[in-house]
């Protein structure tokens, strides 16, 4: 196994430790905790996850927390090992030999498969393209019954899918997908929380605190608390996996420049 952080504690980060792991054929942990909570996303190949409450066989696509505290082991299965995004928060801390403690080993059970309506599997979940599709999301096209957890948020050529977040048993941070359409775009706005991105297919034009940057399939990028930032989609669709530690707050989530601008022209018109 081996981990390349795109964002951490060197960077400035006070709640985000996001990168990318990979677990070669062959390859596993030992049963383990950890001083964080967890949260991933797979974007290549097969690996099997056991807790206590069960080994689930993930594939591509597949998402789910590990709560902290938890024991869990990685175990590599098909031809060509895995590869998962993963969000730690707090972040782990090398001076604190990376928060993870090795716990006995957990008992051996037959691997079962993520499924939302599976309570042994209540803290993973699927996602694919077309849980996008704003126009599938039908009662006889979803797999399960209609609810929060199906949902998607439409706007301004923007869609949002949420993967894991409180519902799914999650505190401490989120991850979900976002997709823009051609003409897709969200103005300059800030949080009080810290956000990643992996662009998973097509390309974005990005400003953070006014420098612009291009950002294509592959490419990581992270906003701190109070980075200005927004994005425009370049003519084409563009789909990338999204992180936010702490968790949103139920109000004030976004500082959008142009609703304090126009609080600015309506004083000047008062005063």
């Amino acid at each position: 196994m081996r981990r390349w952080r795109g964002v951490g504690e060197d960077d400035g980060a006070a709640h985000t430790d996001f990168g990318i792991t990979r677990l070669e054929t062959g390859g596993g942990t030992a049963t383990h905790v950890h001083s964080f909570e967890e949260g991933f996303h797979v974007l290549d190949g097969e690996v099997l996850l056991a807790t206590p409450e069960a080994t689930v066989h993930l594939v591509a696509g597949d998402y789910g927390v590990i709560p902290i505290g938890v024991p869990h082991r990685w175990t590599a299965v098909g031809d060509h090992g895995a590869a998962w995004a993963d969000l730690f928060t707090p972040p782990a801390r090398a001076r604190h030999g990376g928060d993870t403690y090795r716990v006995p080993e957990l008992p051996e059970r037959e691997p079962v498969r993520v499924d939302p309506r599976d309570p042994r599997t209540r803290s993973f979940g699927a996602i694919s393209p077309g849980h996008m599709d704003k126009d599938g999301q039908s009662q006889e096209l979803l797999a399960v019954s209609a609810s929060m957890r199906t949902a998607l948020l439409v706007y301004s050529g923007i869609t949002l899918k949420m993967m894991v977040d409180s519902d799914l048993g999650a505190t401490l941070g989120t991850l979900f997908m976002v997709q823009y359409e051609p003409d897709g775009k969200a103005g300059p706005h800030d949080h009080p929380l810290e956000e990643a991105y992996l662009i998973t297919e097509g390309e974005v034009r990005a400003t953070f605190d006014g420098d612009e940057h291009l950002l294509r399939e592959g490419d990581i990028a992270w906003a701190a608390v109070g980075t200005v930032h927004s994005f425009a989609a370049t003519g084409a669709p563009v789909r990338w996996l999204e992180t936010q530690a702490p968790q949103m707050p139920p109000r004030h989530a976004y500082r959008f420049v142009r609703d304090w601008e126009y609080l600015t022209e309506r004083l000047e018109e008062e005063l």
